[in-house]
């Protein structure tokens, strides 16, 4: 009976697990209304050190939109993040972070902001 039970539980715990699909996020953050922009990035759980170390973004074309993409294999259904500009001025300042939800899929999104202002516009790339 004890093995029985211990059967059961470890087969509960492994149906617990959910499998991680591959999340790949372009994005794009306009920062044309935006003075003395500097080492543009972004910040949230996307690093070893979360909300600390930031992702920066180019603006290789020099239009004043900064471009990034993150990919990482992940179980999560959303991500929670800023955008920062001068790797310490984070926007939304006491407000809400801005957020991707995931589908249970491996996914290809196109997510794009206009710094400081909270609507985003994400889309699917797939």
């Amino acid at each position: 009976m004890k093995y029985i039970t211990l059967l059961i539980i470890g087969l509960l715990l492994l149906g617990c697990v959910q499998d991680t699909h591959l999340k790949t996020v372009h994005f794009k953050v306009d920062m044309t209304a935006i003075d003395e922009v500097y080492k543009v990035g972004i910040r949230g759980p996307f690093t070893e050190n979360p909300w600390q170390d930031t992702i920066y973004f180019t603006d290789t074309d020099n239009d004043g939109i900064y471009e990034g993409t993150i990919t990482k294999q992940t179980a999560q259904s959303s991500v929670s993040f800023k955008f920062v500009n001068r790797d310490s001025i984070f926007e939304l300042e006491h407000q809400n972070n801005r957020q991707i939800n995931f589908k249970y899929q491996p996914e290809t999104i196109q997510y794009e902001a206009v710094f400081d202002k909270p609507l985003g516009k994400q889309s699917q790339m797939n």
